[in-house]
This record gives C-alpha cells, structure tokens and sequence, in this order.
C-alpha cells in the first residue's frame, strides 16, 4: 500500500492554490492537509495535524491586520527545529541570488520559481522526492547558486559535508533524523549540510551525491560484493 504524503501550502494567492490543488489531486497518495493565507496561520496549521510536505510562498503577509511580509528566515528554523521530518519546498517568485541563498541556509528542501513551468508541472515527483530526503532546485536557481559557489577558492566540498555523505554511503537505508543523531546536531543542521553538497555536486537525491562523491574521490570506492561460499 503507498504511504499518503500529507501536504500544506502557506500562500495568499487563490489562483495559484487551485493550480497546486489540480497538479496534486492527481496523485491518489497525496492529500491537502492544510492551507493558510496569512504567515501567522502556518504555525497553528502544522500544529494541528501532521504534515510531510509544506509548499510555501515566501512574500505571503504576516495576518490580515498586518500587511508586511511574514518572515520566513526567523521562522523556518523554528519549524525544522519543532518538526524535524518536515521538508519545506518554497516556490516564488524571487530570483535574487542573496534571498536564494538565505532561504536555502533556513533548511528547506527546494526552491522553484513561479515561473518554472518544468518543475510546476513534475510538481507530484518533487514532493515524492523530497519526502524522501531529496532536493530541488529550478534550474535557473540552480545556476544562480552554483555560478556563486565556484567563484571561490574553497574546496568543492567542506569536510562536514563530506562527512554527513560518508554517513550516507556506510547506512544507506538510514533517516535523516537518524544521520543527525550520528553526527550529533540538528536536523535542520544536517539537512543544509546535505542540501548545500547536492547543489554542488549537481545532484538532487542523496543517492546520487553519494555517487558522484566517489566518482570524484570524495568518498571511498564501494566495496565490492562478498562471494558466496558456494562460489569459492
């Protein structure tokens, strides 16, 4: 039986809303658990059921009485620090380099522009992935970030990301909550940890990062298979 991935949105928009509803409600394991307009709903949203998945505008109004932008830097630690399993995917309309960074740095999951038909329309296999600890990017983000990162002269990757990639590779089938207790920090720590090194590995899922890192000598070699007795 699939597992229901139970989904909210956060965004003041009802055109959009009913354009996440549609792509959605064609994904018979996904269920709309919540929706709020305004950023002081979020809180008493995710606190009333269980939610996998936020899909999360970041320009929405703090309440109706207050019309300045909720803030989503202060507000999305606290969440990930209260709700460590939750992956936050933030679709906008905002492409400056710094504001991308900054909410990437917060721990969510993806960043999509509004205007990224591709990723819109792949909506249901983002949220899929995400639960699985994956990560997106629009590809315009993408390159906004990248072209940042490679203009320095550090290292590709820092030693803790290798080290949380390391964890990776040795229990592959472990959670993301359980890596952080391995490594003795914060969900929310591992998860940028881990989001920031598939952005620079090119790559979305933790699989594919723990693969390219070997590739490029990053990592240790998979080991190879232990023949069976029978066959010695």
């Amino acid at each position: 039986m699939t597992k229901t991935i139970r989904v909210a949105i956060l965004d003041d928009h009802q055109p959009i809303i009913d354009g996440y509803l549609y792509r959605l409600s064609m994904a018979p394991e996904i269920k709309i658990v919540g929706i709020a307009l305004f950023g002081n709903d979020l809180e008493p949203m995710l606190a009333g059921q269980a939610v996998d998945v936020l899909i999360l505008d970041i320009s929405v109004p703090i309440s109706a009485d207050n019309p300045n932008p909720f803030p989503v830097q202060h507000a999305i630690p606290q969440l990930l620090e209260r709700y460590p399993d939750l992956a936050i995917l933030v679709i906008s309309m905002y492409r400056q380099r710094s504001l991308i960074q900054s909410i990437m740095e917060t721990g969510v999951s993806g960043y999509i522009l509004k205007d990224d038909r591709a990723s819109i329309q792949e909506l249901v296999s983002i949220i899929r992935s995400l639960v699985q600890g994956g990560v997106h990017l629009s590809q315009q983000a993408y390159q906004i970030l990248i072209q940042n990162m490679q203009s320095g002269s550090e290292p590709l990757l820092a030693a803790r990301q290798i080290e949380a990639l390391a964890l990776c590779a040795a229990y592959p089938d472990a959670s993301q909550s359980e890596l952080a207790k391995m490594m003795k920090v914060a969900n929310s720590t591992l998860r940028n940890l881990l989001s920031e090194a598939y952005i620079r590995l090119g790559v979305r899922t933790r699989q594919a990062a723990v693969a390219r890192a070997r590739q490029l000598g990053l990592l240790q070699p998979d080991l190879p298979q232990i023949m069976d007795s029978n066959e010695l």
